[in-house]
């Protein structure tokens, strides 16, 4: 376990960060870390989570925090590390040791760096203590003053520490690294002058006197420019030192040679040959002809014909074997490949998954142009994904010496032999070298030939990435068919009649295949061999998941074959993975949901999402997010078929525990199922949200997926997680809450129903009745939410019974029940007192203030916003806010103060705005035009409504 306060404020463990939750716990969390092992005053605690004017209920906030934080730290097994949160009277105290907080261990090593005696080592301490900074001080943390002087110290001690970093650079006349480490300061903190003082004398001192000068003069002008004020002295004596030459020249230990890279020549200076050429440029090449001016294969250089070389043949070889027949699109890919043979020696990478085309595409464009390799084309399937068994390198390279012309006794017997003669005949040569089904960069490192005129085409269902690396080859990622080119590649197999007397079939194959043109191929054939088959016929019997993969398969050539060639090449811990992925709801993953359906923690299951992306197995549609093509889903399935309940249980409950945490970051205070259901398996680590705005963007990204779960829990019987998981999502629906969040919200309270669950249903009925109101359904809405209080009554849910009077009332208003729903939610208001729950509370003032406006009652309505921000909002719960300051505009308007009216509206408007809230933004815009018809309101307003419209 590790406390962090040098970046963003979290707590470590051995499964990821703890879930912390909204910025106000952090700021607790930072409270109590930096006065660690003391006790923390109520009121220190208060000043650290807001400023002047905190709400009535400030202690009873703290303390659901302190408690979660509790229970957080418990879940981590934290009294095994010696970390207790204890509550002293009217203070809370963590003990922790000094070892686990890294602001600690930061100071420790400065200390310890003060005390060597030896340069280097002083190095190495600062350094490894600068290592600890992950960003800001005290990032994620609540703004208040306690917290900023706080981390304004903390950087301080940050920035000394590097400017100690650079004098013991210098102690060791590595005067280069001490301006690099300086560099990002300065850049980062321009006004500092030691900084730029010590900048300027390290750039000098690795002789670069201009650079030092430029720095001195860059820093004096904006000195001026801000502050109006004159460099300091320590920045003029570094300059002027500089001038005079004072501070050491440097030497060849810190700056090296000044000349090496240069050679003079009469009249000038140029650059020094190097040993290497640039692998991206070729001297005197055209760059490469679209496919309308040309061949897919590039133009080569003009070369004058070289006489026969002893050992090599006058005319041209090729090896190459014959194009698979219906080969159709891929311009983009036969383009991409043009361009990249056009470069000096170079080396292009087809890449994809089993199936995809790669040999096909090579093949295809190696064809097309037989006079751009006037001296030969070489070929060899290197089957690095086959069960016959790989080639050795010396067997390839004795083909290919052969082909080219040399005696089988000149053939050295030596792997290193054969490729130092097949560099040295082919670096005068122009061949085509294709290396096919390649496994891994070191299997084709001793085939690539020497001459500038050749061109090396890999395929492999690896990235290859250590040759693009060390080879600078470029890469051609292949991605599966549209639709289209699907259906043609069908007709150029099956013939266009059958495909054109029935388009729709064919459209439908190339879906039920993927676009994978391997599988497009054995349909075809399957359909070549059964005239009698319709397309249609072939579809229907294709659409069925379990057997599909079966289907696509005729002898030794199918789906499932190629894939498994795949699979048997990776470690067992991403076979695990993988086969686990399979049984995934959902239509894509990240770490946290892999490890979840895997049963082993984020770390392990991103390590094996990247081997299967570099296999091609799974495809990163996004940074940290993953999708499986819908045949090797199957596949990956019937790997561990049995697995699929185990599977399912630990991503519904990976699901219920992160969107519970984002709920909890989104809207603190808020609890609609806080009750976990029976046997959940917390899951190894939780995802943290460090805001609400995070928080929502998860909750968005997710909200299909978070269906696709729900729907398998009822599907598999676990309607207790099915109803949480739609529920849970919440902060969402009441953001958006026009948004067509109905279906979803049936499907929970069917869940609810089947349980026989009162708590759950009421629960469901209050989030439903309330959208359904909000789409104008009312009707539907009251017939949902009558039943409510009585549920929620039944288990004693008494903020579920108050929540369910507030929409109850909402509806009943709009009914023109004004009577009946005020006595509603003054019902609800004593209820959450009762609790005592503040979030409920305010729920309940801001609705029954906007129903003593409509009464008629602008003062009372008044009075009940105002009671309403004596209890908070946290700065979190930016909608709540919004519709406060909403109808205490419209309470003052109704009052006679028309500018504190417009002024609170103006203000609700733009805070929705920049929350992103439409809705709330045209309630207060359109208030606002009742009485103010301005021209920047009126657009303000319309865009709004496109926004909610879903027009952007």
């Amino acid at each position: 376990m590790e406390f962090r306060l040098l970046g963003t404020v979290c707590v470590d463990t051995l499964t990821g960060p703890l879930p912390l939750g909204p910025a106000k716990r952090r700021s607790l969390l930072a409270a109590l870390l930096l006065r660690a092992n003391t006790p923390v005053s109520m009121a220190r605690l208060t000043d650290c989570l807001w400023d002047d004017s905190p709400p009535l209920h400030a202690r009873t906030v703290i303390q659901g925090h302190v408690s979660r934080l509790r229970a957080l730290l418990m879940s981590a097994d934290a009294e095994a590390y010696g970390v207790e949160l204890a509550t002293l009277g009217d203070a809370y105290m963590l003990r922790a040791p000094e070892t686990l907080l890294d602001s600690q261990r930061f100071e420790e090593l400065l200390m310890l760096a003060r005390e060597q005696r030896s340069p280097a080592d002083t190095v190495l301490m600062l350094k490894e203590a600068l290592s600890l900074w992950q960003g800001p001080a005290l990032t994620g943390t609540y703004a208040s003053a306690p917290l900023q002087a706080a981390a304004q110290a903390l950087e301080e001690s940050r920035l000394t520490t590097v400017e100690q970093l650079a004098r013991a650079y210098a102690v060791l006349g590595e005067h280069h690294r001490a301006a690099a480490v300086l560099r990002a300061e300065v850049t980062a903190h321009p006004l500092r002058e030691s900084l730029a003082a010590a900048l300027m004398t390290a750039l000098y001192r690795s002789g670069r006197q201009s650079e030092a000068l430029d720095r001195f003069h860059r820093t004096r002008r904006l000195l001026a420019d801000e502050l109006g004020i004159d460099p300091g002295r320590e920045l003029a004596d570094a300059y002027a030192q500089i001038l005079r030459g004072d501070p050491d020249p440097a030497d060849t230990r810190d700056a090296g040679n000044p000349g090496a890279g240069v050679r003079t020549v009469a009249g000038g200076v140029v650059p020094a040959p190097t040993a290497h050429r640039d692998p991206g440029m070729r001297g005197g090449a055209s760059p490469a002809p679209t496919l309308a001016e040309a061949p897919a294969a590039p133009s080569r250089s003009p070369r004058v014909p070289l006489p026969p070389q002893p050992g090599t043949v006058p005319h041209p070889t090729d090896l190459l074997p014959r194009a698979p027949r219906g080969f159709h699109g891929r311009s983009t890919e036969l383009t991409a490949l043009s361009r990249a043979a056009a470069g000096e020696a170079p080396i292009c990478l087809v890449t994809g998954p089993a199936g995809v085309g790669k040999t096909a595409l090579a093949l295809h464009w190696a064809r097309r142009s037989p006079a751009a390799f006037p001296d030969g084309r070489l070929y060899a399937d290197l089957r690095g994904f086959s069960d016959t068994g790989e080639p050795t390198p010396l067997e390839v390279l004795r083909e290919f010496l052969l082909a080219l012309g040399v005696a089988p006794r000149r053939v050295p017997e030596s792997v290193a032999g054969a490729a130092a003669l097949f560099r040295s005949l082919t670096d005068r040569l122009s061949v085509l070298v294709v290396l096919d089904n390649v496994r891994d960069s070191a299997q084709v490192r001793q085939l690539l030939p020497g001459g500038a005129d050749c061109v090396t085409l890999i395929t492999s269902r690896h990235r290859l990435e250590g040759l693009i690396a060390s080879d600078a080859a470029v890469p051609v990622p292949l991605d599966v068919l549209e639709p289209p080119d699907g259906t043609a590649l069908l007709a150029g197999v099956l013939g266009e009649e059958r495909v054109i007397a029935e388009p729709a079939a064919a459209r439908r194959l190339a879906v039920l295949c993927g676009g994978l043109p391997l599988a497009l191929r054995v349909t075809a054939a399957r359909l070549a061999g059964r005239p009698q088959w319709t397309l249609a016929d072939m579809a229907d019997e294709l659409a069925d998941e379990r057997s599909r993969l079966t289907y696509l398969a005729v002898e030794d050539t199918g789906v499932s074959a190629a894939l498994r060639l795949t699979v048997q090449q990776l470690p067992p811990d991403a076979v695990h993975h993988f086969s686990r992925l399979g049984h995934h709801p959902g239509s894509h993953f990240d770490p946290y949901t892999a490890a979840a359906l895997a049963g082993s923690y984020p770390g392990a299951a991103a390590a094996a999402l990247e081997r299967l992306a570099a296999a091609h197995l799974v495809t990163e549609a996004g940074p940290g997010r993953w999708i499986l093509h819908d045949l090797v889903r199957l596949y990956a399935r019937g790997l561990d078929p049995t697995a699929g309940p185990e599977a399912l249980a630990g991503v519904l409950d990976h699901y219920i525990a992160t969107a519970l945490a984002a709920a909890d970051t989104a809207e603190p205070g808020g609890e609609p199922c806080f009750m976990l259901p029976d046997g959940f398996h917390r899951p190894a680590a939780v995802r943290d949200f460090t805001d609400r705005a995070a928080a929502m963007d998860w909750l968005a990204a997710e909200r299909d997926d978070l269906a696709l779960a729900a729907a398998a829990a009822r599907a598999a019987g676990l309607e207790d997680r099915a109803w949480r998981i739609i529920l849970l999502q919440w902060p969402l629906v009441v953001w958006r809450a026009r948004d067509g969040w109905a279906p979803m919200l049936e499907v929970a309270l069917a869940a609810a129903v089947a349980l026989r669950d009162p708590y759950a249903e009421s629960r469901v009925r209050n989030l439903l009745g309330w959208v359904l109101s909000e789409e104008g359904r009312t009707a539907e809405a009251v017939a949902l939410l009558e039943p409510s209080p009585g549920l929620a009554r039944q288990t004693g849910d008494l903020l579920g019974e108050a929540t369910a009077l507030i929409n109850l009332a909402i509806v009943q208003a709009e009914q023109g029940g004004l009577d009946v729903a005020l006595e509603g939610c003054e019902q609800a208001l004593e209820l959450a007192r009762k609790e005592p729950d503040a979030h409920t509370e305010m729920l309940a003032l801001q609705h029954l203030a906007r129903m003593q406006l409509t009464a008629g009652r602008p003062q009372d309505a008044l009075d009940s916003a105002r009671a309403a921000f004596e209890l908070g909002p946290e700065h979190e719960e930016a909608a709540r806010r919004v519709l406060l300051t909403t109808v205490s505009g419209e309470a003052q308007l109704a009052l006679g103060a028309e500018d504190e009216g417009v002024r609170l509206l103006d203000l609700a408007a733009a805070e929705a705005e920049r929350a992103g809230y439409d809705e709330g933004a045209a309630r207060a815009l359109e208030a606002l035009l009742r009485v103010v018809a301005a021209p920047e309101y009126v657009r303000r307003y319309e865009e709004a409504l496109r926004r909610l419209a879903g027009d952007g």
